[in-house]
């Protein structure tokens, strides 16, 4: 009996003390982004590579997403007489939920791996011992660019991907199912509420911090060698997406549960 309790009890202490490390070392990075020294200059390389260069990643995942969209609802809707209800569905889950979460999930897979890849680098190569050399604290210098860099840019990723994903919609919807254009726009414009799209910037903004700060703690946690890096890469999305995903329910369960 005492084996068996121990076989389950170590794996969730190990679990615990993984969610403790990573609870202080986001508090860490929150309580260093008011403090000076500020490196502006790592702020805007950090605002580029991940939210520039994310758009066309965004951008298409979010147009066929809407094209995708428009598809499954005016066939569901087909069978009950409701093929109407195709402009407001596809705006209503493109802003509250798939724009978000896919945008979300896209940025995971593309800069938490290249932020745990870089930083674990750094950290085999020694470049974050030299910077502890020079006096510079490597959670400042490394960390919060990247972490606030991440969570000002994803809320426009989402924007953006709004956007082009409601088009995506459209698109579909005057070429395939012979909606009027007008008629389209409208109700798209009728049926949405200023807080559906606030909502899923709000997501954004927090995603976007998750997906940098998992980059960040995988990568100045990785183990040395080759093998580390790579290793840290991959637990950066996992832990990323996963992250994502029960952070959206959250979030959902408090905005639009009364």
């Amino acid at each position: 009996m005492t084996a068996a309790l121990g076989a389950i009890g170590r794996p969730v202490l190990l679990a615990l003390a993984s969610v403790g490390r990573v609870a202080l070392f986001a508090a860490q990075v929150i309580a260093h982004i008011l403090r000076p020294p500020f490196y502006l200059r790592e702020l805007g390389h950090a605002i580029l590579q991940i939210g520039w260069f994310s758009l066309p990643v965004v951008a298409l995942t979010a147009i066929f997403t809407g094209g995708a969209l428009a598809l499954q609802i005016y066939a569901g809707g087909s069978r009950f007489n409701a093929e109407t209800v195709v402009p407001s569905i596809v705006a209503i889950g493109i802003t509250r939920e798939l724009g978000p979460v896919l945008g979300g999930l896209m940025v995971a897979a593309r800069v938490a791996s290249s932020i745990a890849a870089e930083i674990g680098t750094m950290k085999v190569t020694e470049q974050i011992d030299a910077l502890v050399t020079l006096s510079t604290n490597p959670l400042k210098y490394l960390a919060v660019p990247r972490v606030l860099a991440a969570t000002l840019s994803m809320p426009v990723l989402v924007a953006v991907g709004d956007a082009i994903g409601i088009m995506g919609g459209w698109l579909v919807g005057i070429t395939r199912l012979d909606f009027n254009s007008a008629v389209y726009l409208k109700n798209t414009v009728d049926f949405l509420e200023g807080w559906d799209v606030g909502s899923g910037l709000v997501k954004g903004a927090v995603f976007g911090f998750i997906v940098a700060l998992m980059g960040c703690y995988h990568g100045m946690t990785s183990a040395r060698g080759a093998q580390g890096v790579g290793a840290a890469t991959k637990a950066a999305v996992v832990s990323a997406s996963v992250l994502i995903l029960a952070s959206n329910y959250v979030l959902t369960e408090v905005f639009f549960t009364s």
